[in-house]
């Protein structure tokens, strides 16, 4: 995993669902690596969704498993709330 400077095994993918409110803030695919020779993380999260004028970009997010972020799901919810405080959403 060139992004953290560390090696990474595929393992498995999770659908992942996030509601608030009732609402379907985001859905898909997050991809779960097995990392090696990280000094912190022994796992790691990973999906990309459209992004841009009219989606047609698309962005790549990771997101390694330090607490809280402790499965595929608490990784989307931090990526959503980092973006929330960036003022990206």
């Amino acid at each position: 995993m060139q992004l953290h400077n560390c090696g990474a095994i595929w393992r498995k993918s999770v659908f992942v669902e996030e509601v608030f409110s009732g609402k379907v803030v985001w859905n898909g695919e997050v991809e779960v690596f097995d990392l090696t020779g990280h000094p912190k993380a022994k796992r790691a999260y990973g999906w990309s969704h459209p992004e841009g004028e009219d989606n047609k970009g698309e962005r790549f997010v990771t997101v390694l498993e330090i607490p809280p972020v402790v499965s595929p799901e608490t990784a989307v919810k931090m990526a959503i709330y980092s973006d929330i405080k960036k003022g990206k959403l």
